[in-house]
This record gives structure tokens, C-alpha cells and sequence, in this order.
């Protein structure tokens, strides 16, 4: 379906671009039943939002003229939460806005102030910005708004949940009575409706986003893995999807530092994206993405915003977002605009209820499946040589001599070989990583049957050594959560700051998981791992695990006896043991439970 009738400046632009199909909301903003009303849209994050909004209050700035009037005061103002974002959106309008000589500047936060007050003085059509950087210049009176038409609020609840409610509150008093007031966000929230009460009359409601769906452009996967493995899958996840380009979530800035050392260890093409990079850094990060010097950026929810790469189809998320708006918003930074994307959530199973509750309030069912093995790497790695445009591409004029040589001097095998092997260089090297499985179901004992349940069995993990006295801790997680020393240890190791040599016994039960600390390390154990951490919960236990008698410290705990006593039907009549002594018991017949030796009265 084509663009409904816009200005003719516009259209030519939208042509140029490349644009034939409006997204649903670039259509809905146009219907003639919009008029100049105000607009609460509703979309997801990459549905073409920001070329929405150029489209709808093109007639409020244009009206029937053939171009903007000189620059001057601004006609209008967008307001979006981030610096990535304001610039993004400059640069859409730019375009769009193109053909009528429109001046667009943006006034964010990490930018020199004093350059954006000249360039508010030379005067401008359109002013994008942030929250608190807006506000700073209304109050210093840099930026006059007395010939506003239009107010743009863009991912306003993002805008909240970043705490600049008080910010937009005082943007939107400053504004002029009679302008047009268009809020677009991915969510409709009660702070959100209580905005558009108070500073919006007649608004028009459109609702673009699916209410099935998180994103129909987006294959979502959630990827079981071990506790201590996240970086391992994400290594294995990059090799295994080939994407152009790569987008991986962490919750902090210290977590962003340690993946993004991790992957340009591992020869990664990787960049930062945290709060704590200045502008510069972070526009220069953006650029190495774009021209593809950079194919993995590794960023925080806050700096990620705003990121609009055509060639990124892939999203990670190294560590679960807090809720499903958030879920949304980073897996939205692919799929954009009809182009198909993945986004991958990487789940330890003590994390398995959190991401389940995640993906059910964001409506989306994922395919649930294992981190790609080293093994399934090579054999994609080896799919790829076989198909390499390179062996199809005809051998050029320069390359012809250097071809006979090597036919001369070496063989097809040796020059295979070597071909393969520089294929393989470039190549980051997959990681072993262990795959969990599914959370095992505990069958629901007989209350028949007269055998203890299966949580007073645990699985030993076999202690080889004498480690000397020790202490007992435990965790809330077992058998249930396929709990293994496998990724036990290292866990254990990570959280308490202590190495292999420190840990004793462990014993794995149903729902938790018992374990041994030398006396030595329990002390520095305890201040590091005890309380939560990964959803595990590590606290001192005061006694054995179930099953266990107490032991002098150093010494193994006994193994409680598996038998049960026997029992004879005479003389002690039924049910009693037999006490007789053993010269006058029958042979052949069951022995009685062993009398306890007298003590040495000597």
C-alpha cells in the first residue's frame, strides 16, 4: 500500500529513500480523520516512529506553503530521552525535511552547551533534544519557544522511567496553550495517561502495537546455560549467528567492561556503550559500527537507546532486563522496519522462573534450546569455507602468476591447507560450554511405599583428599535446578573469592546443596558469598547435611548404614527383634540386631 498524500517535499524525500509501503503507524498518522489533532500513539520500538511523527506535524509547520519560513524561534520541539536517540532522530528529520530547507539542530547532554547557544541564536525550525539539557537552556533563556507549534514527546516512558517526569512537566508548562502535543511510546503506563490528560485535549489514541506478539520480525531463543558460562555463550552465540553486526545487553557499566575485554581477548571487532564514556567516545563507538570496523558492541540499557544499525540482527542479553518493557526495547534494536532479527536471552536455570515470568508478561514464546556447541561451530565454520564467495570469484590478472607459482611448487593439499588455515585465523575460536539441560521433575513419592523421599538422598560429589577442619554452607538450589559440581566449583570459587583447594564434600539434594569450606577460607567465604547473588542463595549451615552425623572437624562425616535391621518372628513375637544370643540360633536363619558391647570395666 502506498504513503497516503503527504507534501510533495516530502514525498520526493520519502522516494529518494527508498521508502515505497508506509509502517502501520506512518499510516495511521496520515489518515485524514487525524487532522490537527493531538496523538498518543502507541508502537514498538523500531516501527518507523520517528518518520511518523516528521509526517504528522508536517502540516502544522508547512501548512500549503512550498517551504519553511526563515529560521527564527522554533517551530518545533522534540523531546526524547537520550543523546543516541536525539541524534538519531536528527538525523531522520534531516532527511525528510530535506527538500524544504529545514534547519534542525539538538541540544543534549555531553555536548558543549555555549555551541548549542550560538546555534539556537542563528535561529532553527526544529530543536531536538533531552530532558535536562532543554530544560537548562528555557531556564537560562537560550531557548525561546514563544512560535512553537508542535511538541513532540518520543518514547515518553522511557522518559519517566529515567526520573525526567519533572523536566517534561516543566517543558510542557513553558509551551504555548495552542501547539499540537504528540506523545509516542512503546507502552501505555498510568503515569503515561496521567501526562496526556493533563497536556493533551482531544487526543486521537492509535495503537500499533501487537498485543500477541513482542515483535513478528523477531526470532526470540532462550538459551539455557551454567551459572559461570554467560561469556562463554555469548562467544559461542556470535560464532554461530552470522550477523553483520551485534548488539549484547549488561545490567552495569562493570559488567559492559569485563564482557567487552573478554570478546577483544578472544579477537572480537568490539565496542563500549556505557553512561561513563564521554560523547566523543560514544560517538566514535557508533561510527566504527556503521562503516564496520566494530561488529559487536556491547552496551547498557541507557547508552543502547537510540541504536538504529541496519545490518544489526542480532541482540543478545548477557544478563536479564528488569521487566518486559525493557525486554522489548532491546530486542526492538533489530527487527526494524520489515528487515528480520534474533534476539537471544541467555538463562541460568536459578533464573529460569524470572525469565519465564519475563517472556509471559511480554507475550512472547521462544524456542528454549541449548548455547551452540564448539563442535556445531566448526562444522557452520567449515559450511562457510565451502561456501565462500572468494572460491567463485574469477582469478584476477595480478593474481594469475602468483596462482602458477604455487600450482608449481605445491600441492592441492597443501594449498587447500593453507587456505583453510587462514580462514580459521580470523576466526575467534569457539568455548566448551556445558549445557544444563531442562529443570528436572521430582516424581511425588507414595505415601505406600515406605521409602524416604528423595530429598534425604543426595548425590556426593567424592571428596579424594583430607582438607582438614572444615565448615558447612549451603545453597538454595539442587537436583531440581540440575545442579552439578561441574559448574558447581566454579561458582563457588567466583562468589567466594576462593580456589578449588578450599572446597571439601558436597553434598546435592533436591532443593539445595550442601558443601564443605576449609576453616582456613570460611571466614573470607562467608563475607563474599553469603546472600544473593545470580537468584542463589549461599548461607552457614549449623549442622551436616540430611543423613550426616557430626564429625570432629577434619574427619569425614560417617556414612549412615543403607541396611535395614532385621527381625525374626520368635521368640520376641512379631515384629520384635530377636535378642537370643547367636551359639543358640539356628544356622540359616536371619540374625538379630547386634548387642552393644559392654564397656571395659577394667
Amino acid at each position: 500500500m502506498p504513503f497516503r498524500p503527504t507534501h510533495p517535499a516530502l514525498a520526493a524525500a520519502l522516494e529518494e529513500r527508498g521508502y515505497q509501503d508506509p509502517t502501520p503507524v506512518q499510516d495511521a498518522v496520515l489518515d485524514p480523520s487525524v487532522g490537527e489533532r493531538d496523538l498518543l500513539v502507541s508502537a514498538q520500538t523500531g516501527s518507523g516512529k520517528t518518520v511518523a511523527f516528521g509526517l504528522a506535524f508536517a502540516s502544522t509547520l508547512l501548512g500549503e506553503s512550498d517551504a519553511l519560513p526563515e529560521a527564527g524561534e522554533p517551530l518545533a520541539l522534540v523531546v526524547a530521552p537520550t543523546r543516541e536517540l536525539a541524534l538519531q532522530v536528527q538525523r531522520e528529520l534531516e532527511w525528510l525535511y530535506s527538500k524544504v530547507d529545514a534547519r534542525i539542530i539538538t541540544c543534549v547532554g555531553g555536548m558543549d552547551p555555549r555551541a548549542e547557544q550560538r546555534a539556537l541564536a542563528r535561529g532553527a525550525h526544529i530543536v531536538v533534544g533531552t530532558p535536562g539539557r532543554l530544560r537548562d537552556h528555557l531556564e537560562r533563556g537560550r531557548l525561546l519557544i514563544g512560535r512553537l507549534r508542535v511538541v513532540v514527546l518520543d518514547e515518553a516512558d522511557e522518559m519517566l522511567n529515567l526520573g525526567f517526569r519533572e523536566d517534561l512537566e516543566f517543558i510542557l508548562e513553558a509551551t504555548p496553550d495552542e501547539r499540537r502535543t504528540l506523545l509516542f511510546s512503546a507502552t501505555l503506563p498510568k503515569p503515561i495517561v496521567s501526562l496526556t490528560k493533563r497536556y493533551q485535549r482531544n487526543a486521537m489514541r492509535i495503537e500499533a502495537t501487537s498485543r500477541d506478539s513482542g515483535h513478528a520480525d523477531i526470532e526470540y531463543r532462550a538459551v539455557r546455560i551454567a551459572p559461570t558460562e554467560s561469556e562463554l555463550a555469548v562467544v559461542n552465540i556470535l560464532r554461530q549467528v552470522d550477523s553483520q553486526s551485534a548488539i549484547v545487553f549488561c545490567n552495569t557499566r562493570e559488567q559492559v567492561r569485563h564482557l567487552h575485554t573478554g570478546l577483544v581477548d578472544r579477537g572480537f571487532a568490539a565496542v563500549a556503550l556505557s553512561g561513563e564514556l564521554g560523547q566523543a567516545e560514544r560517538n566514535q563507538a557508533m561510527q566504527a559500527l556503521r562503516d564496520g570496523r566494530a561488529r559487536v558492541c556491547v552496551a547498557t540499557d541507557v547508552a543502547a537507546r537510540g541504536i538504529d544499525l541496519p545490518s544489526l540482527g542480532l541482540v543478545i542479553h548477557a544478563e536479564l532486563p528488569n521487566d518486559a518493557e525493557t525486554l522489548q526495547h532491546r530486542s526492538g534494536r533489530t527487527g526494524r522496519a520489515g528487515r528480520k532479527g534474533v534476539s537471544v536471552l541467555l538463562v541460568s536455570l536459578s533464573r529460569r522462573r524470572k525469565a519465564e515470568r519475563l517472556l509471559s508478561d511480554a507475550r512472547i514464546k521462544p524456542n528454549w534450546m541449548a548455547a551452540p556447541s564448539a563442535d556445531e561451530i566448526r562444522a557452520l565454520d567449515r559450511e562457510r569455507l565451502l561456501s565462500d564467495p572468494i572460491l567463485s570469484e574469477e582469478i584476477g590478472e595480478e593474481d594469475q602468476d602468483v596462482v602458477r607459482d604455487l600450482i608449481a611448487k605445491r600441492t592441492p593439499e597443501e594449498i587447500a591447507g593453507a587456505f583453510a588455515r587462514l580462514y580459521r585465523q580470523r576466526l575467534p575460536a569457539p568455548e566448551d560450554v556445558y549445557d544444563p539441560g531442562e529443570p528436572r521433575s521430582v516424581k511425588p513419592r507414595r505415601e505406600d511405599d515406605g521409602r524416604p523421599e528423595r530429598s534425604d538422598r543426595a548425590e556426593r560429589a567424592p571428596r579424594s583428599r583430607d582438607v582438614g577442619p572444615t565448615s558447612w554452607f549451603v545453597m538454595d538450589i539442587g537436583r531440581r535446578n540440575n545442579a552439578d559440581p561441574k559448574w558447581l566449583l566454579p561458582l563457588l570459587c567466583r562468589r567466594g573469592k576462593i580456589t578449588r583447594e578450599d572446597i571439601g564434600a558436597i553434598r546435592i539434594f533436591d532443593r539445595e546443596t550442601r558443601f564443605e569450606i576449609v576453616d582456613a577460607a570460611a571466614k573470607r567465604f562467608a563475607a563474599s558469598a553469603e546472600g544473593l547473588d545470580d537468584d542463589i542463595t549461599i548461607a552457614s549451615a549449623d549442622a551436616p547435611p540430611k543423613g550426616e552425623r557430626s564429625a570432629p572437624r577434619g574427619e569425614r562425616p560417617a556414612e549412615r548404614s543403607t541396611e535395614r535391621p532385621r527381625f525374626n518372628k520368635k521368640p520376641g513375637g512379631p515384629g520384635k527383634p530377636d535378642r537370643r544370643p547367636a551359639g543358640n540360633r539356628s544356622e540359616g536363619k536371619p540374625e538379630g540386631r547386634p548387642r552393644k558391647p559392654r564397656a571395659n570395666r577394667d
